[in-house]
């Protein structure tokens, strides 16, 4: 009895032991997985009998992985928007089809866009929060799968703005004769995200007073073509010792009527600088005698022309940010992280992916950087947790035990065999 329970607690052992090298392997393979975290192998006794007595039957030992989800592996940047990395607590929450209600958590933040504008990875759908225009989750941060959303950035793109401010930083030549006239264009948009051209003319009046007038914009893509009709002006400067001392009317606006492109009529602030400072007009000598012209600095306007998706990068706090390509950059989702009571307790499935359970407890969607939730890190990924140097001293120690438990087993047989010689 004793060489048979012998036996049987070698062959666990043998079983024991080759559960500890697959995890080593499985470990060792994914050594360079994003957000892999490694297995490790606890090991348990068996008994077969509550008290120890003049006799004893061995029972052998059972080995059972054991999963460290909530270690933290190291921080490494990449080139690609699209990625992610978490630092502390929490999950990814993805699903695996855009309407799908069943939800999965991974520590894998390699994603991409997909050919319908869906960010994924391995062909699951990241979930967020639908963001409304001031930048706030759609009803609230709900703890409810109901609240998520599967981030499609093909919904989006950036609306057209009518320009309605124009600021004008430049300096008036002090040493123009009086009558003496200059021109400059700036660019506006109307409604729809037209470009048009405004042909600026500045005439000295006398020492330190000067007039902007302003000609009926053109099309920018075509300059003959006349596209409405502006009012206002004209508007007049003075200058004190060079600085604006003063702009009238004021404020100074335009009003640009029947654009021919279908679009609402617009009224523009014309932002000359603030009065007594030199952050818009000023009246100095120009640096080159010989060239005596208005110098424009610069010419800002908030209009836009209809811009589309150019790229995507991601907050600290898990807010998507779209950026257009005029310019424009709107938030338009934000990612919850899922936290657990035991993170060891989830279901482990392929591609890094994760189910909730029993053991596991219910998630809670927490917004990244608060309560227990750690923070997003952008043009990141997670690398694995895998040590392969210890792995590698695992192995030895793993081999080993295998080596002998096989040899009782050798040693066993080699006693049977005795038995039977006895007997014979």
């Amino acid at each position: 009895m004793s060489i048979g329970g012998a036996l049987n607690s070698a062959v666990s052992g043998l079983k024991a032991q080759s559960t500890a090298m697959a995890i080593i392997s499985d470990n060792l393979s994914n050594s360079e997985t994003t957000g892999y975290k490694a297995l490790s192998t606890s090991f348990s006794n068996l008994v077969t009998q509550s008290s120890l007595s003049s006799s004893y039957s061995s029972g052998g030992v059972r080995a059972t992985p054991r999963q460290s989800v909530a270690n933290q592996g190291l921080i490494e940047s990449t080139s690609s928007t699209t990625d992610m990395a978490i630092s502390g607590n929490g999950l990814f929450v993805v699903t695996d089809s855009v309407d799908s209600n069943t939800l999965y958590y991974t520590r894998n933040g390699s994603f991409d866009l997909d050919s319908e504008g869906y960010l994924t990875s391995n062909g699951y759908y990241l979930q967020g929060w639908a963001l409304d225009q001031d930048g706030s989750v759609v009803g609230g941060n709900a703890n409810s799968s109901a609240s998520l959303t599967a981030i499609d950035l093909s919904a989006f793109n950036s609306s057209a703005a009518a320009t309605t401010t124009t600021s004008i930083q430049a300096n008036l030549p002090s040493t123009a004769e009086d009558g003496d006239t200059f021109t400059s264009a700036m660019e506006i948009y109307d409604s729809l995200g037209t470009a048009h051209t405004v042909s600026m003319t500045w005439t000295k009046t006398s020492t330190s007073e000067w007039t902007l007038d302003f000609s009926d914009p053109t099309l920018s893509s075509d300059d003959s073509v006349t596209s409405g009709t502006i009012s206002g002006g004209p508007i007049s400067v003075t200058f004190t010792d060079g600085v604006l001392a003063s702009v009238s009317p004021d404020p100074a606006e335009i009003t640009v009527s029947g654009w021919t492109t279908g679009a609402s009529d617009s009224t523009i602030t014309m932002d000359l600088g603030t009065v007594g400072a030199t952050d818009g007009l000023t009246q100095y000598a120009p640096t080159d005698s010989d060239n005596i012209d208005v110098q424009i600095e610069d010419i800002s306007q908030d209009g836009l022309k209809y811009g589309t998706l150019n790229g995507v990068e991601v907050q600290d706090d898990g807010t998507v940010v779209a950026s257009y390509d005029n310019g424009d950059e709107v938030a338009v989702y934000k990612i919850p992280l899922a936290t657990f009571t035991n993170y060891n307790g989830l279901s482990l499935n392929t591609d890094g992916m994760y189910q909730a359970t029993a053991d596991s407890g219910t998630y809670t969607l927490t917004e990244a950087g608060t309560g227990s939730a750690g923070t997003i890190t952008g043009s990141a990924l997670e690398a694995s947790t895998v040590d392969t140097a210890e792995e590698f001293s695992k192995m030895i120690v793993s081999q080993q035990a295998y080596s002998a438990a096989s040899q009782i087993i050798t040693t066993c047989g080699d006693m049977y065999d005795d038995l039977m010689s006895a007997v014979r």
